[in-house]
C-alpha cells in the first residue's frame, strides 16, 4: 500500500493534531473525511493557509448512501476544493446520519424544518468561508434534505416551501408522490 502524498495533508496533521481525519486517494485524487463539527475550521485554515490558499470551492454536493454495498452512514456532502494559486485539488468529505425517518410524505414547511428539523442531518455552512455555497446548500437542503447550520437564507431552491419530500433521495419514489397530478394544466392559449 502507498504513501497518500498532499501539500495539505502533513498541515491539516500539524493543525489539528487532536483530530483524526482520514484520507482516501482515487486516481490521484485526495479525499479527506472530515468531522461535521470541525468542517467550518478545516475549510478556514485551507482556504487562508498560503502556502495552500484554497480560494475555490468548485462544488458542493450531497450523496444518499442508502443500500450502498459496504456504507456505515446514510449520506455524504462532498466539498471539492480548488486552489488556483498553486493548482492543487482536494475532496473534504461529511457523513450525517437520520435521526428520524425519510421516507416521502407531508413535511413541514421551511422555517420548521430549519427550526426543529432531523438533528442528524445537520451540517455546518461553508457560506462565511466561500459565499457561492449560498446556492449550493440551497441545492442540496431541497433535493437531499441536508440542514446547513447558520445558513444566511436556507430556503427551497427548485421545489416549494412544504413540498414534502426530497427528490433526490433513494426512498423518493421514481414517480413522484402525486404532486405532478396536482399541477392546472397551461395550454398554449392559456399562457
Amino acid at each position: 500500500m502507498s504513501t497518500i502524498n498532499h501539500p495539505a495533508l502533513p498541515m491539516l496533521k500539524e493543525k489539528f493534531p487532536a483530530t483524526k481525519f482520514f484520507v482516501q486517494e482515487f486516481r490521484d485524487m485526495v479525499s479527506v473525511i472530515v468531522p461535521a463539527d470541525q468542517l467550518v475550521e478545516v475549510c478556514t485554515f485551507l482556504r487562508d493557509e498560503p502556502s495552500l490558499y484554497f480560494d475555490q470551492l468548485v462544488d458542493l454536493l450531497a450523496v444518499d448512501y442508502l443500500n450502498y454495498p459496504g456504507a456505515t452512514h446514510r449520506f455524504g456532502v462532498t466539498y471539492m476544493l480548488s486552489s488556483t494559486t498553486h493548482n492543487h485539488r482536494i475532496t473534504l468529505k461529511v457523513f450525517c446520519d437520520p435521526e428520524q425517518p425519510t421516507s416521502p410524505g407531508i413535511a413541514p414547511r421551511d422555517e420548521a424544518i430549519i427550526e426543529e428539523g432531523d438533528r442528524g442531518l445537520r451540517v455546518p455552512s461553508v457560506y462565511n468561508v466561500w459565499p457561492v455555497a449560498d446556492w449550493l446548500e440551497r441545492e442540496q437542503y431541497d433535493l437531499m434534505g441536508i440542514i446547513f447550520t447558520d445558513h444566511p437564507d436556507l430556503r427551497r431552491i427548485m421545489t416549494w416551501n412544504g413540498f414534502g419530500s426530497y427528490p433526490l433521495r433513494k426512498d423518493y419514489p421514481l414517480r413522484g408522490i402525486g404532486e405532478r397530478e396536482d399541477f392546472k394544466i397551461v395550454t398554449r392559449e392559456g399562457a
